[in-house]
């Protein structure tokens, strides 16, 4: 299945973790003087893994010690050095490779079935006929429908090896009898580019949502496609992307930026330098750029934004970043499980490093940084960011930019408080307007068929009538204390964007939202200004 909707090591502390899953063979007499002073801290703890395993009173799963263990250990490293369990590792690796094997569909359990949202657009089941809406009763002859499935267990059914085929027995309203679909399991993307379209005749826009291996790819595609549409200048928007590969990000600056131009360097605790340069390939070199961050911006994305503000390329619009300069390595532990460990620093090209202040095992203080940042009134007014004047830089052109905790924009732009609010992100999360719209469009869905895209984006209104259900959807889905009627145009915005991506697809999801969007409107004003525009 696919779903939408989007990142200083100790080397002791790799010994240790190393020696947990490694174990060893022990010698039981050893004395505690002799285990103290003659063995490394490694195999200390091989030894106390045995003794439990061993001689404890009770039988014990050590692997949930080991965890913990792990886990006790990088927490008192930075906030970005993580474990990965086993059973989570596929799923991550997954993610970030860009894609999987299935059969392309989007769905939700829907009271006993599985209804299919809608099938990957160009996915194998799309190919084979199955349309949004449809149930999925039967694979293979294996049951899918009923209150005791599980998610996790359709999702195997449905998954396979590439090229084998899976017969699915479909119920599809209006359809006397079940029907029956061959599907051939393929390759499924998971896009990292949500959304690329013009904004203006000239300013085409691209959204990413995390650099994984594919996402280049994508972007360059993407990009390609609006400059035959007449491209000449570009947003780029990159809020709540949390950053990925740094090799994509240094990619996608390649394009932007001239030959031999510094994107920029590391530093690891030897002290050892990489310098990462701009070469020839670059097609986006004497195009105008708009960087679109938020508090929410981090690691990769804050390397395009800081490598192209100190290089005076383009204008950093938005709101401060996140504040994440450290590069981790993943490293296999042996067993299906793995640590992602800080093993270096970034610098952008004045040498500047953007990675807030923490304190070694006081992560909760790191990642309470958003409410602080809330709290101060930073998120509504830029004269509330906090500067360190002894972080100061000057980019080559004379801009002065800062260090010590994210990239602060060119131009900054206020937080959305009508539609970027603690009610509204709380019925996205909850996936209240996805059920919602499904079940609106699953009532006749015939009913916009005859309706295209930019008929739709540019002229369909949500009644109050509808506004009205999803308010009754809501309430019978959980109590709330909601006052809805304060939030009917944000509520508005996210039903028709939501129908937009439920009929058509991630695009006009995106241009139903960003018709409204702060930044977005600023960006394209500074286009249509960019002339007289004075960084």
């Amino acid at each position: 299945m696919a779903t939408k909707n989007k990142y200083i090591p100790l080397i002791v502390g790799v010994a240790i973790a190393a020696g947990v899953f490694i174990g060893g063979k022990l010698n039981f007499t050893d004395t505690s003087d002799k285990l103290f002073t003659t063995n490394s801290k490694k195999d200390k703890l091989n030894r106390l893994i045995d003794y439990i395993d061993y001689e404890y009173v009770e039988d014990v799963n050590t692997d949930s010690i080991v965890d913990v263990t792990v886990n006790g250990i990088l927490d008192n490293l930075d906030p970005h050095s993580t474990y990965i369990p086993k059973e989570d590792l596929e799923r991550v690796t997954e993610n970030m490779k860009g894609g999987f094997v299935g059969i392309g569909i989007n769905f939700y359990p829907y009271k006993d079935s599985i209804a299919v949202i809608k099938p990957t657009e160009n996915g194998p089941s799309e190919r084979a006929g199955i349309l949004g809406g449809d149930r999925i009763l039967l694979a293979d002859g294996d049951t899918l429908y009923g209150r005791n499935v599980l998610v996790d267990d359709i999702g195997e059914k449905l998954r396979g090896d590439k090229n084998t085929s899976i017969r699915l027995t479909v119920y599809r309203k209006g359809e006397d009898d079940l029907l029956e679909f061959d599907v051939e399991r393929q390759a499924i993307p998971i896009k990292s580019v949500d959304a690329a379209y013009m904004l203006t005749d000239d300013l085409g826009y691209i959204k990413i949502n995390r650099f994984a291996e594919s996402t280049f790819k994508e972007f360059k595609s993407a990009l390609s496609e609006l400059k035959d549409l007449g491209a000449s200048k570009l947003a780029l928007d990159l809020r709540d992307n949390p950053g990925g590969f740094l090799g994509i990000a240094e990619q996608i600056v390649d394009e932007f930026l001239e030959d031999d131009k510094l994107i920029l360097f590391t530093r690891d605790k030897k002290g050892k330098e990489e310098r990462i340069y701009a070469t020839r390939r670059g097609d986006f070199e004497e195009g105008e750029v708009y960087i679109l961050i938020n508090e929410n911006s981090a690691s990769a994305s804050e390397v395009i934004a800081g490598a192209l503000q100190d290089n005076d390329k383009g204008i950093i619009v938005g709101r401060r970043s996140y504040g994440k300069g450290l590069v981790q390595r993943e490293m296999a532990l042996g067993d299906g499980s793995a640590v992602r460990l800080t093993v270096s620093k970034y610098y952008t090209p004045t040498g500047r490093s953007i990675q807030r202040p923490y304190t070694n095992g006081d992560n909760e203080t790191y990642y309470r940084d958003y409410a602080k940042r809330l709290r101060t009134g930073e998120l509504a007014d830029e004269e509330s960011i906090d500067v360190n004047d002894s972080l100061k830089f000057t980019t080559p052109k004379g801009k002065v930019v800062y260090g010590g905790g994210g990239i602060i924009p060119d131009v900054f732009v206020p937080v959305d408080r009508l539609f970027d609010n603690e009610t509204m992100n709380y019925l996205r999360r909850r996936g209240h307007f996805g059920y919602f719209v499904f079940e609106e469009l699953d009532k006749d869905r015939t009913a916009f068929q005859d309706m295209a895209k930019y008929d739709f984006i540019n002229n369909f209104e949500v009644s109050d009538e509808m506004i009205l259900r999803f308010q009754n959807f809501v309430n019978a889905k959980e109590r709330t204390n909601i006052t809805f009627v304060a939030y009917n145009n944000e509520i508005r915005r996210l039903i028709k964007a939501t129908l937009a991506l439920q009929l058509y697809d991630d695009n006009a999801f995106e241009e139903v939202i960003n018709k409204e969007d702060l930044m977005v409107k600023e960006v394209t004003l500074l286009s249509s200004e960019y002339p007289n525009y004075k960084q």
